[in-house]
This record gives C-alpha cells, structure tokens and sequence, in this order.
C-alpha cells in the first residue's frame, strides 16, 4: 500500500510558531474582505492592512494576489472537508442518521461564508475548479464510508449506484441552496431543508426502484 501523494501547498510554508499565526491572520483577513467586498475588490494592501501587517509580509509568502486566493480556496474546501467527516463520525448509527447528518453538514458548511464559496470556485485562474472537484470526491468518500455500516438496509438492485446517486443530489442541492437569490439561510431554515432532503434521499435509498424486486 502506497502513501497517498502530498496535495501541493499553494505558498510558502511557514517554518515558524510565529510564521504560522501571521500566515493565519492574513488568510482570515483576505476571507473577510472577499466575503464582504467580492475577489474583485480584494487587495494585497487591503488585506494587509486588514491582518495588521505589512505588505511585505504577504509577498514573503504569496507571489500576489492570484496565489492568495488559491490557498485561499484551499483553506475553505479544507475547512469544510473538516466538518462534514466530523459531523459524518457523530451521526446516529442507522442510515437516516447518515444522511441526515450529510445533509446538515453540506448546508451548513456553504452557509460559512456562502457568497464567497462559489466566487472562489468560478475563479478559473486559480485552478479553483480542480481542488472543488477534488473536494467533491473527497465528500463522496466520506459518505461512502460512513453509509457503508448500513448498506443492506437499501433496497434498490444497485446499493452502490444508489449511494452515489443519493450523494449527488443531496450536495447539488446545496450548492444550489447557496447561489439561489432565496436561500434558507437563517438555522431554522437550514434545518428543515435539510431534514428534508435528508428524508428524500433515506426514502429514495428504502424503495425498490421501476421494475425491481425488493432486495432483501
């Protein structure tokens, strides 16, 4: 069994206790004012004078501003790679709670910083569409695993397709939640709609399909 190849690291690594906090500061403060002003309007200076340093310190680490806001995109798909297995390892034993918990965690994680999620992932320039497709696996992976305890509870012919099928439509429905002008935004909201599109996948998962024998 081979070691899983190391994902490049888009910056500088610091080396540093002290390195690593100013790193962290300046990341935090380019979210905040990507979040709040757009990519567009963010600023090396701007961000620097946001984190409390000096421009220098960003150019130490970053070659500008497109290199910021790759390992900008890395630390949010990180971040949310993060919670959605924590929220996956705390889920109720049983299939609903897997799905449940998938789908509170994917509302809840595009709900961090919502209108800079897709922004981030429409930047092209930053290769932003590969690390989100390698996010996407990644929370395939997780429900895979955390469903696979209860795979004989679904009855349709093909578990594994089913599965599949059941992931993709509950993580397009997030992310639609988060680019839609109305989304349930507030955590009442958020709730119920994901209980219900928990609900929806756990029904999909429990009914034989078209023309199927119940699988038993």
């Amino acid at each position: 069994m081979t070691d899983e190849p190391k994902r490049p690291v888009p910056y500088r690594e610091p080396r540093q206790a002290r390195s690593a906090v100013t790193l962290a500061r300046i990341l935090r403060a380019a979210e905040e004012i990507a979040a709040s002003d757009g990519l567009e309007e963010m600023t090396i200076a701007g961000v620097a004078e946001r984190a409390g340093v000096a421009v220098g310190s960003i150019y130490r680490r970053f070659d500008g501003k497109e290199q910021l806001i790759t390992a900008l995109t890395e630390r949010m798909l990180e971040r949310r790679e993060e919670y959605v297995a924590e929220r996956l390892r705390s889920a109720d034993a049983s299939l609903p709670g897997v799905m449940d918990a998938y789908a509170h965690a994917l509302l809840q994680s595009f709900a961090d910083s919502s209108n800079l999620f897709p922004e981030l992932l429409r930047a092209r320039a930053t290769g932003a569409l590969d690390r989100g497709a390698r996010t996407i696996t990644e929370l395939h992976r997780l429900l895979l695993e955390a469903a696979a305890p209860y795979a004989h509870m679904i009855r349709r012919s093909d578990p594994a397709a089913a599965l599949d099928t059941a992931a993709r439509a509950i993580l397009g429905a997030c992310f639609h939640n988060s680019v839609r002008p109305d989304p349930a935004a507030d955590e009442a909201a958020r709730r119920r709609y994901a209980q219900e599109l928990g609900d929806m996948a756990t029904a999909y998962l429990l009914t034989p399909g078209r023309g199927e024998a119940p699988r038993t």
